[in-house]
């Protein structure tokens, strides 16, 4: 879907029948009966349903992969290849062809990638959640979304390389297991430093004192203090000359050291009054802080679709709507690839 923001025509193969099983994630489902989940990750493609196993449409297929510059699939190991579709061959056969296999455990690996999974297996889970209670998901299919965003990546490389590439850079994996603990970033290098295994913190911060939520005395918000400047900055805003004054306090690494004490003191000054209050006190004050909001609260800040989604979060645009199951099939048997001129004729 980023690629088709960007302006990439995109022709998505979806199995005869059911379609895409997301396609059945619901509620919620749209007024035509579609699922929100469906529409948030499909906009800007044409559709169309094949049977790998027909010898016609695995024909049309192969077509369209000749057509090519790019060919994405989520299939498990040996599924094409059994039906004689062969990644690594055709990319020798087509030295302009890019083919990238989105994989839940990397090329070896038979495991389905789920999401929920991932998060369990990558550590998220264990660093995820309240300081004494369960390992927690993160709330988005997040470990989807970043594999997603790495297979970007790894396409836009290979088509920017400035030689012609070799069949075997141009025949690219992406696992989201190995996505998922490459996004561990600081907190895997703090285990990889200390030798320590990460842990829960809540909504606290592992390297950082105070950034964290703070309950105000009608909402939650958040105070993120990265630099000793800012801890100067906010202990004014929050009238608490005496947290500065104590020079045990004046690098982070004390702060850390003495979490408890200055995590407490603010807590109960926050506590005092309105989120409003102590926000408006330290934006003034350049500190980052915000208000803890809800999705739809969130929203207003950007344009949004019930049937596209949130706008593109990079440059591009909204073009076509997410198709319905082989909405496009006969345009695309007849026309092939040609089929994006003849849209308007659908």
């Amino acid at each position: 879907m980023t690629l088709g923001d960007m302006g990439a025509s995109i022709i998505k193969v979806e199995r005869p029948g059911d379609g895409d099983e997301t396609r059945a994630w619901g509620p919620p489902f749209s007024d035509d009966g579609t699922s929100a989940y469906y529409l948030s990750v499909n906009r800007n493609k044409i559709g169309i349903a094949l049977d790998l196993d027909l010898t016609t449409d695995l024909d049309r297929l192969n077509e369209l992969i000749h057509g090519a510059d790019v060919v994405v699939d989520n299939f498990r190991r040996g599924t094409l290849e059994r039906r004689g579709v062969d990644p690594a061959r055709i990319v020798e056969r087509y030295p302009r062809l890019i083919w990238c296999t989105l994989t839940g455990f990397g090329a070896s690996s038979e495991r389905p990638g789920y999401d929920f999974v991932i998060q369990a297996e990558s550590g998220w889970m264990a660093i995820t959640g309240e300081v004494s209670g369960d390992p927690m998901k993160v709330g988005v299919a997040l470990a989807d979304v970043i594999a997603g965003k790495d297979l970007t990546i790894a396409i836009l490389g290979a088509l920017a390389s400035r030689s012609p590439l070799p069949p075997a850079q141009r025949r690219l994996v992406i696992s989201l297991a190995h996505s998922a603990t490459a996004s561990l970033v600081n907190v895997a290098q703090n285990a990889l430093v200390s030798g320590e295994d990460a842990r829960r913190w809540g909504n606290g911060h592992p390297n950082l004192v105070p950034y964290q939520l703070f309950s105000a005395a009608d909402r939650p918000i958040v105070i993120a203090v990265g630099n000793d400047a800012q801890w100067r900055a906010c202990c004014t805003a929050l009238r608490l000359a005496e947290l500065v004054a104590d020079s045990r306090f004046s690098t982070n690494a004390g702060r850390l050291a003495h979490r408890e004490t200055i995590v407490g003191a603010i807590a109960a000054r926050v506590q005092s009054r309105e989120a409003g209050f102590w926000l408006a006190a330290l934006e003034n004050a350049g500190v980052p802080c915000g208000a803890v909001r809800s999705v739809r609260e969130a929203l207003h800040d950007v344009v949004a679709s019930p049937r596209t989604g949130v706008q593109p979060a990079v440059p591009g645009s909204v073009r076509l709507q997410p198709p319905k199951l082989n909405e496009h099939g006969a345009l695309v048997a007849r026309f092939g690839w040609s089929a994006f001129e003849h849209l308007d004729d659908a």
